[in-house]
This record gives C-alpha cells, structure tokens and sequence, in this order.
C-alpha cells in the first residue's frame, strides 16, 4: 500500500505543468527529455519520427540472501533443505551453491511515431549469463569437492508494443504516457551445460531457471510514465509491470513483476543532464516447474526466485545540440542497492549498469 502511495504520488507530481521552457516551441533539445537510459517507454514521438536505440547493461550479482540475511556458502549446503531429497540418489540438503553470476544485455530498439499521441516499438535482445558454483563433496558436510562455471547466451524474448500519448500536447517539454506491450517468447528455455555434482561426475542437464534466456511464455507489460521539468530541473516517475499470460511449454510461469520508479535532473545546460533515480521491484515465486530441471542447487527451486528490492541509481545523459550531432544521444546509469528481502537463499544482486545510444529522425 505505501508503495503504491508513494508512486501514485511520484506520477502525480510529475503530472503538473512546467514552468519554463515551453516558450521554444519544441525546437531545443533537451537532455533531459528523454528519462535515465534505465527507464523504457517513457516518451513519444511526433507523427512520422523515428529513433532507433542500443542499450548495453550489465548486472552482477554476488553472494546470497535469505530474505535479508547473507548467507555463506556453508551455511546453505549445511542448512537449506533440497526439495528434490531422494536418498541415495538426492541428498537431503543442498549440495551445490553459486557464488557469482555476471549477465549482459544488448538491446536494439525502434520506435516510430505512428500519430502526435501513438508511438510504436520494438525491441530485440541479446543475452550473455556466467554463472559460478562451488560443489560439495557427497551428500554431507562442508569439504569442498571443487568450482565450476556454467554459460549461456543467445536472442532473448522480443518486445513489440505501443506508447499512448493522454496529455493533449500542449506543454512541449511535459508527457503522460500509457505503455502497452507485448514480450514474445523468442528467447530459450531449453538451455543446458557442463556441471560438477557432489558425487564428482560431470553431466550436461538442462540448466536451472535463472541461466535460461527467456520466459516461455507470452508477457503482457503495461506501464504509465509522467514526466515533466521546471526551469534546469526535471522529473518523472513510472509504473509498470510483468503480467505473465500463460504456461510455457516446459510446465512453468516465471513470477510477475511489478515495479515503481521516480528521479530527478538537473540540467546546467541543454545538452547535460545529471539525474538520480530509485526503484522498488516485487517478483514473484516460479509457479509450476520444468520436470527437468532437478538438482541440489537452490536456483533449481521455483520457491527460490523474486523478492522485493528497493535500488539507487545515478545517470547522466547527453544529447546533441548543432550539426551531426543533433538528434543523437548517449546516457549511462549506474545502479546499487538500498534494499533486498529475497525469497531465498538466492543470488543478489549488487551493481548494475546501463550505457545507450540513441537517434532520432
């Protein structure tokens, strides 16, 4: 309820009209008109523009969590109990704990404004994931057997949709947009590698549900973004969220994600902006699971994903002024958290990081 409080109020603040600058008539650009590269569909475009987009992200995530609890590795394989105990076959704790998991994004993206208060978009992804796991020896005790690193990488799902304009227009440098989007199943589910389990053999099963590239299913993902500026300052908030639409093929539904953000700029001049950001997420539990993925690890267990995080994050972003550098702009952000309450033991997460290109046409 605070949570939704608090990004009620966010949107409705960046809601009210601006103070300055709209005497340009749209005609300066603005750094801070586009939100942190962080934040998606959060502006349009007039009819007959186009933008295309990059945006590379990092995360890594390090250590783990029980609610918010670290938790050392010992701790799990001595406590955590395996879901999957079958004695002899499976031991009744768990056996296998990863340490680190670097993950990078590269995303390509359009949009093309179909009406002054309809923009389209799209946006394909390539993903690349490491993840590294300690093995201990037998189905007991603390004696580590050794390390090993499973990987992935390939196209992730696919997001088609569109931005919906509800202000009139009327205030160039202000926009309330309704986000609808699609995210198609393009990405695999069916990812497998090398691993090392406590009985010291190296199988290739099919990977648990954090290494895997996709969802598997259809994702309904709205959102609602309001932004505004006052003289060099600037601002917005958004709501969205992860609205899984069915069962993938393998017997499982990621959780649904729901998330508020809010930020401020300060703009010294038209083509710098300095912006700081926070951002609480809520995920979901796995419902259901893939009769394949079964192992002593803990992202084996669909009751081992989501949580509620809260994150700061810090940006700045550029855009051209004069030339041929009109139209182009360049934006990073930096993420760490403030916050995580994990359903776990799970991995946290402990940097993210975002650097974007984009053209306008």
């Amino acid at each position: 309820m605070k949570t939704q409080l608090l990004a009620s109020a966010a949107l409705l603040c960046a809601a009210l009209p601006a103070s300055a600058h709209e005497g340009d008539g749209g005609m300066v650009t603005y750094a801070s008109d586009h939100a942190p590269i962080g934040v998606m569909a959060d502006h349009r475009h007039k009819k007959g523009e186009w933008m295309t987009s990059y945006r590379y992200m990092y995360m890594d995530m390090s250590g783990n969590r029980d609610g918010t609890d670290s938790l050392s590795p010992e701790e799990i394989v001595t406590t955590a109990q395996n879901p999957f105990a079958n004695p002899p076959m499976m031991p009744p704790t768990l056996r296998v704990v990863p340490t680190d998991m670097p993950m990078q994004m590269h995303m390509v993206g359009g949009m093309y404004g179909l009406t002054d208060r309809i923009t389209l978009m799209a946006m394909g992804m390539y993903v690349t994931k490491e993840m590294d796991h300690i093995t201990f020896q037998g189905p007991m005790g603390t004696t580590r057997l050794g390390e090993f690193t499973t990987e992935t990488s390939g196209f992730g799902d696919t997001t088609v949709g569109a931005i919906i304009g509800l202000d009139d227009g009327s205030y160039e440098h202000r926009q309330i947009n309704l986000g609808i989007a699609l995210s198609l199943p393009t990405g695999s589910i069916e990812e497998t590698d090398q691993i090392l389990t406590p009985m010291n053999t190296t199988p290739t099963p099919r990977l648990p549900y954090p290494m895997q590239l996709g969802s598997g299913s259809f994702d309904l993902k709205p959102s609602l973004t309001a932004r505004s500026r006052a003289g060099k300052w600037s601002y917005g908030a958004q709501a969205s969220a992860v609205i899984r639409l069915d069962e993938n093929d393998e017997g499982y539904t990621l959780g649904d994600v729901g998330e508020v953000t809010g930020w401020l700029a300060y703009e010294p001049q038209p083509w710098v902006s300095l912006s700081g950001r926070l951002k609480a997420k809520s995920v979901g539990q796995i419902d259901g699971m893939d009769p394949l993925i079964m192992a002593p690890v803990q992202t084996a267990d669909p009751a081992n994903h989501g949580g509620e995080t809260v994150e700061a994050l810090f940006g700045i972003n550029l855009a051209g002024q004069t030339g041929w550098q009109k139209g182009h702009r360049i934006a990073a952000e930096v993420g760490l958290p403030v916050m995580r309450d994990l359903n776990g033991p799970q991995m946290e997460t402990d940097l993210t990081f975002t650097l974007g290109w984009q053209k306008a046409f």
